[in-house]
């Protein structure tokens, strides 16, 4: 069973993933918006679709864009799947790659001051 429900998750982050590359034709939706992951409750009754957007002040207006959206992402998905009963989708917001993209920020800075420090000749030169 949980290959079956791990498969409809496949599935619907493919497609929600396909339909924001579209573009759903609501300005509250804006940014770089990645789908992370989706989870399925066991009885397929519900979704949790969780997306990460950048820039990071989009994300509670984007978030409010694709909740509104939703049944219409559901329609789309039962006309690609043949399923008795579509999930309904619940969106929730990942900062997962944001913090990653923090972490990589912080570690490239680090580095730099490191070489700075120990006056390595390729940061000669380079500004704060």
């Amino acid at each position: 069973m949980r290959q079956r429900v791990d498969q409809i998750a496949s599935v619907i982050r493919r497609a929600v993933s396909s339909a924001l590359s579209r573009g759903l034709h609501d300005r509250r939706i804006r940014g770089l918006i990645s789908v992370t992951e989706v989870t399925v409750d066991k009885d397929l009754g519900e979704a949790t679709v969780h997306v990460s957007v950048l820039p990071a002040e989009y994300a509670q207006l984007t978030l409010h864009g694709l909740q509104h959206a939703a049944p219409r992402l559901r329609a789309l998905l039962g006309k690609s799947m043949s399923l008795r009963r579509i999930p309904r989708l619940q969106f929730r917001l990942d900062d997962s790659l944001k913090k990653q993209a923090e972490f990589d920020r912080a570690l490239g800075e680090a580095r730099r001051s490191d070489r700075h420090a120990a006056g390595d000749p390729e940061t000669e030169g380079e500004g704060p």
